[in-house]
């Protein structure tokens, strides 16, 4: 047997024993990680240079891209790495932070869509108040919230977590530190008090849902009391993107942290967890500029000066 105090890293699960598969993996996420990285930039570098987007619609989009970015690139180059390397190691500490950043990144994602789900009932139900409610100071407080629950909440679950013991080695059984994975290692009922968190957190994700739901009720009664087809479809061309986001990514999470012990194999489990820390990184850029006119322009010019120009910046980015 072994505890926490004599562990020095951990095992992560290998996508294959054979060589060609691993060097396979290793494309198949910079391909998926490149996009993403790709994706989130340009809407980070659209709205930041297009005044026109200097909205709060916008912003709370430039926060949530600043997130995508960030957890997919606290999983996944490590990922690559182990995969072109041959090897499964990560450092105790690496581990740590691994899922202090991991929770914290998606923890703030998740208040960050509830925040968004408010800037749209405001923006439909309440049009004349939006001016109000949704002035500068008041998206940069909510914004600062979001992150700012998502770090508390990784440091509780980071520090519950870390302060098992840990009496069934060091093999965790995903291809990054995840909080599951590493309860199935420590000593018998010392994770009682890490699952204790988790229900409490459980619970303040219930409370999101809950306001999500009842804030796209309002709004699509709203909508459909509006007097013409082309305002309903403006408006629920808005809301669209944010709705796709939010199913996605408690559709991928619920199916990872919820799915019955009974079903669960090593496999399954890899799948999952690729479903939810990289798909929704890599496809959330692509879902708001589908139907976004406003992205779309602002992306067609920002890829137009970065391919055809070398100068300044085009008239249309300045203020």
């Amino acid at each position: 047997m072994s505890n926490s105090s004599s562990i020095t890293q951990f095992l992560l699960l290998t996508f294959a024993d054979r060589r060609e598969l691993q060097v396979l993996h290793f494309w198949l996420f910079l391909g998926i990680y490149m996009a993403s990285v790709l994706g989130n930039g340009l809407i980070i570098t659209a709205i930041a240079c297009d005044h026109h987007l200097h909205t709060p619609m916008y912003f709370f989009l430039l926060n949530l891209s600043l997130l995508d970015l960030g957890s997919i690139s606290t999983t996944v180059p490590k990922a690559m790495a182990n995969s072109l390397w041959d090897n499964r190691a990560i450092s105790y500490a690496g581990c740590a932070a691994q899922v202090f950043l991991f929770v914290f990144l998606i923890s703030a994602e998740y208040f960050l869509l509830t925040v968004m789900a408010y800037d749209r009932y405001v923006a439909i139900c309440k049009p004349l108040h939006y001016g109000t409610l949704l002035g500068s100071r008041a998206c940069v407080l909510m914004a600062a919230a979001a992150w700012g629950c998502g770090f508390l909440s990784a440091v509780l679950h980071t520090a519950s977590t870390f302060s098992l013991p840990l009496c069934q080695g060091n093999a965790v059984d995903q291809f990054f530190c995840e909080i599951p994975q590493i309860l199935k290692l420590s000593c018998s009922d010392a994770y009682l008090r890490e699952v204790g968190v988790l229900v409490v957190s459980a619970c303040l994700a219930f409370g999101c849902f809950v306001f999500i739901v009842l804030s796209y009720r309002q709004i699509f009664r709203a909508v459909l009391r509006f007097p013409s087809e082309q305002g309903q479809h403006k408006a629920f061309s808005t809301c669209l993107p944010h709705l796709i986001v939010v199913s996605l990514f408690l559709s991928t999470a619920m199916t990872a942290y919820l799915k019955p012990p009974s079903i669960s194999s090593p496999s399954l489990d890899l799948l999952v967890a690729v479903l939810y820390s990289m798909v929704p990184p890599a496809v959330n850029p692509l879902i708001y500029s589908m139907r976004n006119h406003e992205i779309k322009d602002a992306l067609r010019k920002v890829i137009s000066w970065t391919f055809f120009n070398t100068g300044k910046l085009p008239v249309f980015f300045d203020k």
